[in-house]
Parts: structure tokens; sequence; C-alpha cells
């Protein structure tokens, strides 16, 4: 579990040691996938990450696994039943945040947009690969999560900032921000080639 070159942010944590492993700069193209993660991303703003991967589960439950379809038709009752789930966070705008994510989400498919190439369309389709010594060289932001951030909230979505946005452009692979001697860097660079 102890690794000495590990990306230092994920600590000890085996769950947190497992999802950098694991799930952290690996190219995701699915756009329910990019859907949740984007989603939960904006559930951490003010908190920090291990928080909301530990209630990952049960936003699952909680948001009939992440379908826009179902989450679009959620009502009053249906949000004040979420604000008395202990298996997420209890924050209304954090709540209504979800649904009206899934609504903009479906928006852009009645439009013709595949929520994965609007997406991936900011970085060409194709992982940055930066190539970072130290992590406090790694940027919260970048010109490309803050165009990512402006065309999503142009297009309805909320929490979504540039720093939320950089973010989940590094979860999901769009950027590749594992220091370059972390042994997932390489694993990550070649997943993106």
């Amino acid at each position: 579990m102890e690794d000495p070159n590990r990306c230092p942010w994920c600590g000890t944590d085996p769950l947190y040691v497992h999802y950098h492993d694991t799930v952290w700069g690996r190219p995701e193209y699915d756009e329910y996938a990019l859907f949740e993660k984007l989603c939960l991303d904006g559930q951490q703003a003010g908190l920090s990450w291990i928080t909301i991967l530990r209630k990952q589960q049960g936003y699952r439950e909680a948001y009939d696994h992440f379908d826009p379809q179902q989450i679009a038709r959620y009502d009053e009752r249906k949000v004040e039943e979420l604000l008395a789930n202990p298996a997420i966070i209890r924050n209304r705008l954090k709540v209504r945040s979800i649904i009206r994510n899934a609504r903009s989400f479906l928006e852009l498919k009645e439009q013709g947009r595949d929520f994965s190439e609007f997406l991936w369309d900011f970085v060409d389709g194709r992982p940055i690969q930066n190539r970072w010594q130290a992590f406090a060289d790694v940027p919260v932001t970048t010109a490309e999560a803050e165009a990512m951030s402006r065309a999503l909230k142009k297009a309805g979505f909320n929490f979504v900032g540039p720093t939320i946005v950089y973010a989940f452009m590094q979860a999901t692979g769009m950027v590749n921000d594992h220091l370059v001697g972390c042994p997932q860097h390489e694993v990550c660079r070649k997943l993106g080639d």
C-alpha cells in the first residue's frame, strides 16, 4: 500500500489509494460515467474528495444510479427525501444541482450533442499529458478548464466552476496529472495514446 513514488494527495487511506491507482487519470469516455463524475465533483465543493468518495455508493443509490432521465423528473417531495438521506451531503443547493445538471444533460442530448464529445472537445479528444515533478507544480485550473466551465454554465449546469472542472478533468483522464515519478503516470499515458 505504501509507495513513496505515488502522488502524495491520496495519502495512505486504502479507499483513496485504490481510487488513485485504478480510477484517477484514466481516460473515461462513457457519457453517463462522465455525468456521474461531474455531479460528484460538484458535491465536493467546500469539502475534500475523500468525503464524497466514501459516500459514492450512497449517492448512486439515492440518485437512481445517476440516470439523468430519472433524476430530471425529481419533484419537491424527492428533494425533501434526499435532504433527509444521511448517505449523501444534505445541502439543498447541492441536491438541486444534480437535478439541474440532469436536465441540462438531457437538453444537450435533445440538441443532438453527445456529452462525452462535448467535454472531450476541450482537449481535442485526447488527454493532455503533463509532466509535473512535484505536487506543488500542479495547477488548480487551466485555460481548458475555464473554457469548459463557461460552456457547462452556458448549457445550464451548476457547481461547475473552473477549479471543480479541472479536478473533474484530472479524474477522468482528460489531463494526466500524475507526477512523473508516480507509477500511474506511465499507465495513464499509455491509455491516452
